[in-house]
Formats: C-alpha cells, structure tokens, sequence
C-alpha cells in the first residue's frame, strides 16, 4: 500500500461521496470533473477528487533505486495536475461544493477503489472514445464496492475536428495590439 495525500480517516470509513478520478486535463477527464462536481451539488456529498501516480519507471525499478528528492517531485507535480484540472473544469473551485482534492501514490484502479470504500459512496470516471473499455474503468467496474458513473467523452463538431486538424502553431500566436496602450 501507499500513500494517500489529502484523504482524511474519517472519510474513508464513512460513506456518502462522490469519488472522481482525475488524469489531468484532457476533455474527458475534465467532464468527469464537472459531472462529480454537478452529482456532490445535487446530492449534498463532499466532491473527492482522486489523482492517481507512481514513479515514471514503475514502482519495482524504483525500489531498487529509491530517491526520495524524485519521488516528492513526482508528488508535487500531481498536486500541480490536479489544480490545472480544477482551473480547466470552474476556473478555481466548484461553487457550493465541499471538496477534498486526494494524491495517490499507486495504480489509478487501485486508488479508486480504496477511496471511494462506502456503499453510499459514487465512483466518476471519464469514458475515452472508442468502444474498448479502458483499464482503469475495467478495474474499477469489477472491485468498486459502490455505483460507478461513467461520463462519455464530450462530443466535438465535425467542423471543429477539422479545423482543430489543419491548426498550425501561429494560429494561437498573440499578436501585439496595432494601436498602443494608454
């Protein structure tokens, strides 16, 4: 077992949350966010969001060569994710939802399934696009000990798509303003 940043005692025993796990800030993992955070609203459950890690090389290489100054590292920019997910998501916080941002040293499933521990507890997860279930929704759909809501990747105009494809870097360039500031 490892550590779990940000995840209280009390809340592991006790029921009643909406767990989410977060990858970072891709558009499914944003919409997950935004869902949990819409269910906790509706429901009046604490909002946890779950970020899940482990050394880049995998926990086994990393036990024969231990670096703690790597591994808090490692930590740091999970805590770093998860804020830039909740800075995509609402620009900050969900307003009116009580929240408790959790990083986990350990496989995303894994974690998953050791926050969200009550029944009246709810697991969120993002579905990529595809038919495939991922790992980490195959794992948690077969362990979870409570109801598991899956939010489908949100839908992106066919014209959007094809824009988005023929994109170029100097398309997002800031160009200065041709007239100066005051």
């Amino acid at each position: 077992m490892h550590g779990m940043e940000g995840v209280s005692g009390a809340g592991l025993a006790g029921g009643g949350r909406v767990v989410v796990g977060v990858g970072g800030t891709s558009p499914t993992a944003v919409a997950a966010l935004r869902a949990a955070a819409r269910e906790a609203l509706r429901s009046g459950r604490r909002l946890v969001a779950v970020l899940a890690w482990e050394p880049p090389e995998g926990e086994a290489l990393y036990l024969r060569r231990p670096d703690p100054a790597w591994a808090e590292y490692w930590r740091a920019a999970a805590r770093d994710r998860l804020a830039a997910a909740f800075d995509e998501a609402f620009g900050g916080a969900p307003p009116g939802v009580d929240v408790e941002r959790c990083v986990v040293r350990d496989r995303t499933g894994r974690a998953l399934c050791r926050v969200a521990s009550g029944p009246g507890d709810l697991v969120v997860l993002g579905a990529r696009a595809g038919r495939r279930r991922g790992r980490v929704r195959r794992y948690v759909d077969a362990r979870a000990r409570c109801p598991v809501l899956i939010v489908p990747v949100p839908p992106v105009p066919r014209g959007v798509r094809r824009a988005l494809r023929r994109a170029t870097v100097a398309d997002f360039a800031v160009r200065p303003s041709p007239t100066p500031l005051p």
